[in-house]
């Protein structure tokens, strides 16, 4: 996070003329902070050993996804790098791509998750194991999954952040790493050690054991997070032109590059996004591709793709990849105009720190047929009632605007109280 916005003006009077606020307190209670001593750092690398299960689930439009985000650039200022530029020839540029708030943390989580919940800081957080995200989603059909995270000390490391040892300054943080916030996952043994570092990735790749869904985020350095987007773009170039040119890791995977939001907060939160890879027919290389998509249409391309069911959340309803849908027979792609729009500040809720809801957990909508026309998990149903609806309206293409106050006024100012099942 490189800005803060200060709410409690907008708390006070309300947005653009909507309501004001049910009541609510104005900061969140503090979060325990996990962070191990280095010496159990130390014992835990000579000790931890990594996961990596494989699978080969059939997809219509892929067989693999490969995520590689970065940090905080605008759509122009990328667009005009030539190593960026290079990168959106291999593929389809997505012009109207947008993250779904600010700080960083909670867009890691949207893209996992389905939601935010009103997350508008990097502190420390985790989410109940009673909140699913992709991981059950991909369970169901036994798809391998897992991330790498590079300079993370040890497979499935739950501290908040691991300095570099040399230079102090920062390198692996955990608000970078969306399965790690969720308990769902770090409450799990198994599952924590597919969650490994860059030394892991290198392996996997020479064992041919990539999985088949995964998340890659390079170090505060090479994210651009500490640096700058030239720095960041010639990392990027670097680490994918060997791959693009491995059979193995591009035999019918997508890699899409991306960055988690933009860098200035005032403007519509829009971002560099390409979608490459042996997935995307060459006709397809060096197009753009102008319907819009936000980090939740990772999710539902994920569902389409290989027929499973939503989380019920924003992901159920969000635009599914152009070029995917067109090879799955999906037709439910809406056009939606951007005017008005900016998703650079959360709307409240349970994870706000300036807009806290106390008490309740949003619901997710457990009736909804949702894009993948397979309705919602099974398992999320069981958890929160076979007959909610939502405690936002997740039948929406577009998320809720924060600032703009668009989908506030049916939802965050209405919502009924729900207690975390």
């Amino acid at each position: 996070m490189k800005h803060n916005i200060s709410l409690l003006a907008l708390t006070a009077t309300g947005i653009h003329g909507l309501p004001s606020q049910p009541p609510i307190v104005t900061s969140r209670p503090p979060t325990l902070t996990i962070q191990p001593s280095l010496a159990s750092i130390y014992a835990a690398q000579e000790t931890v050993q990594p996961s990596s299960p494989t699978s080969n689930v059939k997809g219509a439009a892929f067989d693999r996804i490969v995520q590689i985000w970065l940090e905080n650039m605008d759509f122009n200022d990328t667009a005009a790098n030539p190593d960026m530029q290079w990168i959106a020839e291999q593929g389809i540029l997505l012009t109207n791509y947008f993250g779904v708030t600010h700080p960083s943390q909670p867009n890691y989580a949207a893209v996992v998750g389905g939601d935010y919940w009103g997350m508008d800081e990097d502190g420390f957080v985790s989410f109940p194991e009673n909140i699913s995200t992709v991981v059950d989603l991909l369970d169901t059909k036994g798809i391998s999954w897992g991330e790498y995270q590079e300079h993370m000390p040890y497979p499935g490391f739950d501290g908040a952040n691991f300095s570099n040892q040399v230079t102090y300054k920062d390198d692996y943080v955990r608000k970078h790493n969306p399965l790690i916030l969720f308990d769902s996952v770090a409450h799990n043994a198994t599952r924590l050690k597919q969650i490994k570092n860059f030394t892991s990735f290198d392996h996997d790749l020479r064992a041919e054991k990539i999985p088949q869904w995964s998340f890659i985020t390079p170090n505060m350095t090479n994210d651009a997070h500490d640096t700058n987007l030239t720095f960041a773009s010639t990392w990027t170039r670097t680490f994918l032109e060997p791959l693009v040119k491995n059979p193995y890791f591009m035999e019918k995977t997508l890699i899409i590059v991306s960055f988690d939001e933009n860098d200035r907060y005032p403007v519509p939160n829009r971002i560099f996004t390409v979608l490459l890879g042996g997935s995307i027919p060459p006709t397809l290389h060096n197009t753009t591709d102008t319907l819009y998509y936000n980090h939740y249409s990772t999710l539902s391309t994920v569902s389409v793709n290989w027929d499973l069911p939503s989380l019920g959340r924003w992901d159920c309803n969000a635009n599914v990849f152009d070029f995917a849908a067109s090879q799955t027979n999906h037709t439910h792609n809406t056009n939606v105009s951007l005017e008005g729009f900016y998703w650079n500040v959360s709307y409240p809720g349970p994870l706000s720190d300036h807009r806290f809801t106390p008490g309740w957990w949003p619901a997710p909508n457990t009736r909804d047929k949702c894009r993948s026309g397979r309705g919602v998990l099974p398992a999320v149903v069981a958890t929160w009632g076979a007959n909610q609806t939502g405690s936002y309206d997740y039948t929406r293409v577009y998320p809720d605007d924060g600032f703009s106050g668009i989908g506030l006024l049916a939802t965050a100012f209405a919502i009924p109280l729900m207690l975390p099942p």
